[in-house]
């Protein structure tokens, strides 16, 4: 752009942990070595326990020394909404740029937004990663109009979100797809890898990672294993359960496959994840529905082939028969994909094309489309 420009991001950071912090924290970094100048007020509290299902919200890291990350937010303390809403309205940031994927963060967000543009200089900008949440509640819809009115422009991530964002505002909004998480190193030995984790390295391994929720098809993807099952192969469930566990379990039991299972049920620390990448021969998202998913473009940094189904905006991401499968969410969908990927030299194919497709997903790209944003709505 043509001046240097003053962005504050509203949204999780350090020290909360996971995949939206790491987004909001690598587009900060994307910024600053633009020469902008750029601050991160983040949460003191993100969700009451009440609401949290994991078994920690926060990492116990050191916090980045590149980054200017302050606590400032509480989502269920209003005072707070209103003393930072009230503290960006008098500093005039030229661009509040804010992450939304769930309408619990709506009240919070939509005040604080509201408040910060009333200065007449300020722009809102979010990043929307869903619109209407893979868990629906009975507030969802009014807590979305709250919110998405407040904004002057959106960022979206796939089809899927923008056909529903309509549905709530007419406002300016632009494509860019998920970047790659490339905050988690380059893939390491395998050997090594399987070491760290405490696996055989005589094993092949078909990965399943992130968090499970009952949304991601975990059941789906355990019944079409029942089918493919191989000798020397295992099925590696790496993520926390944020569901009940008992039911997966008793359903390994009734499928007879527990033998087949290595179930690793925690949350993956950022330094173990490359790990996961690097001992697995592909990756399977079995999802029943989603807007764009986090962990296709971790597959992307690590060129693991990654199996997809066929909901949501996945499909724009992998293409099918390029970097991996696009198969219908089903069992039978899961089964047929599986063997088609280790058949041949499918998994070495797409593991090289990976290289090519991953130049689309950048975090220049996405902190590029941001600024044209901002060009149309200032």
């Amino acid at each position: 752009m043509e001046r240097r420009i003053k962005i504050a991001i509203v949204g999780p950071a350090h020290p909360y942990r996971g995949g939206l912090a790491s987004i909001m924290e690598s587009m900060a970094r994307e910024f600053q070595s633009r020469g902008s100048e750029v601050e991160i007020l983040t949460f003191t509290l993100q969700y009451p326990k009440l609401l949290f299902p994991g078994k920690s919200q926060t990492v116990d890291t050191p916090p980045p020394t590149d980054l200017n990350i302050r606590r400032r937010v509480s989502t269920v303390n209003p005072i707070s909404w209103i003393s930072v809403g009230r503290e960006l309205k008098q500093a005039k940031p030229d661009i509040v740029l804010m992450k939304y994927w769930t309408p619990f963060m709506a009240p919070c967000f939509g005040t604080i937004a509201r408040i910060a543009r009333s200065n007449g200089d300020t722009r809102v900008i979010c990043q929307i990663d869903n619109v209407e949440p893979h868990e629906h509640h009975i507030t969802d819809t009014l807590f979305n109009h709250y919110y998405l009115s407040s904004v002057d422009g959106f960022i979206y991530m796939s089809e899927q979100v923008h056909s529903e964002l309509k549905n709530y505002t007419s406002r300016p909004a632009l494509f860019s797809p998920h970047p790659i998480f490339d905050n988690f190193g380059e893939r390491v030995n395998r050997q090594e890898a399987c070491r760290k984790l405490g696996l055989s390295p005589n094993e092949r391994y078909t990965l399943f990672f992130g968090l499970i929720r009952d949304y991601k098809g975990l059941d789906t993807l355990l019944e079409a294993w029942s089918k493919f099952r191989r000798e020397g192969h295992k099925l590696l469930i790496a993520g926390e359960f944020y569901t009940s566990a008992d039911k997966y379990h008793r359903l390994i039991e009734s499928l007879g496959i527990k033998e087949d299972i290595v179930l690793h049920d925690f949350f993956i620390p950022d330094e173990d994840v490359r790990n996961y990448f690097s001992v697995a021969d592909c990756v399977v998202l079995p999802y029943k529905s989603a807007t764009q998913s986090g962990v296709t473009q971790i597959c992307y940094n690590f060129c693991t082939p990654v199996i997809v189904t066929d909901v949501g905006g996945l499909k724009e991401i992998v293409p099918d028969g390029r970097v991996g499968y696009v198969c219908a969410p089903s069992a039978e969908g899961v089964h047929e994909a599986l063997e088609k990927m280790y058949s041949g030299d499918n998994i070495a194919r797409f593991a090289e094309a990976m290289q090519e497709e991953r130049k689309r997903f950048t975090w220049r790209a996405m902190c590029d489309k941001i600024e044209e944003l901002y060009t149309m709505i200032r």
